[in-house]
This record gives structure tokens, C-alpha cells and sequence, in this order.
């Protein structure tokens, strides 16, 4: 796993990094071809749980960087349906972000939506406008808007 390989675009990673990436890729792009075809499924296979995982590792930076949110902040994702999760994340005095599995106490924001939704989001498929009627947001709502204006963590 540690064995170091040529990436993508001539950049060196790990083998195991690359496996994770192409099963990422894999998945996320299989749910393009099924969404262009109209045929909607295979949301709970293991390359879901891959691209859950390396979307949420992103999302400090999406909270903390891309949103600007506030020192000392934290955001709760709520997400729902075949691959469920809920997770915190957290903006340090410093400005740094973090994840974790603890539920905050009364965050700035908390976005709440399924997972389909989420991954298209977090992939750049749709616009935040797209979907408004799938996402319930509380909260900082200014906060709220400039997380899903960041949340595409993927190539669009």
C-alpha cells in the first residue's frame, strides 16, 4: 500500500491512494451514467462508502477555507438514506478545520439532505439552486449559502 506510483497529470502518490481515487472515480462517474440514463441504484455498493470518505475528508476545508466559517465554529452534516452519516465539522481559534462523529451543541449551521444529493453536490453535478428543495438548512444562513457555494470538491 505504501509503495509509491505515478498519478495522474505526473503527480506521485501512494499505491493505496490510487486504488482509493480510482474506486472514487469509478462510483462517481458510474452515478453520472446512471443519472444521464435515468436509471437510479448501487448508492450502498463498498465505492460509495469509498467516496463518502474522501468527500468528507474535504469538507474542513470547504467549511473553514472555502466558507470562511467563523473560529471557534462548528458545522453538522446530516446526511440520509442508503449511505447515512453524521458528522461535525469543526473550525479551530486558528481557523483550521476538522471532522469527527460527535454531535455539536447548537453549530452555526447544520445542512441536512440525502446522499444522492450530497454526492452531486460535493461533486459538482448540480448547482446548490438545483436541489434547494433537498437540502433544510438552520442555522447562519449566509454561512449555510457559502458552504453549498463551496462544496463541490471535484472537477466540474
Amino acid at each position: 500500500p505504501d509503495h509509491v506510483i505515478r498519478a495522474p497529470l505526473g503527480a506521485e502518490q501512494t499505491l493505496e491512494l490510487g486504488y482509493r481515487m480510482r474506486a472514487f472515480d469509478v462510483w462517481v462517474h458510474e452515478q453520472d451514467l446512471r443519472a444521464a440514463l435515468g436509471t437510479p441504484g448501487n448508492l450502498d455498493a463498498p465505492g460509495a462508502l469509498v467516496t463518502r470518505d474522501v468527500l468528507l475528508e474535504a469538507m474542513p476545508d470547504v467549511v473553514a477555507r472555502g466558507a470562511g466559517a467563523p473560529a471557534s465554529s462548528a458545522v453538522v452534516l446530516d446526511v440520509s438514506g442508503p449511505v447515512e452519516f453524521l458528522r461535525t465539522v469543526r473550525v479551530d481559534a486558528e481557523g483550521r478545520g476538522s471532522i469527527d462523529g460527535a454531535p455539536s451543541l447548537g453549530p452555526a449551521v447544520t445542512l441536512a439532505t440525502d446522499w444522492e444529493t450530497f454526492v452531486r453536490l460535493a461533486c459538482g453535478r448540480v448547482r446548490p439552486a438545483d436541489v434547494a428543495d433537498r437540502v433544510k438548512t438552520e442555522g447562519d444562513e449566509a454561512l449555510a449559502a457559502a458552504i453549498l457555494d463551496n462544496i463541490a470538491v471535484t472537477p466540474r
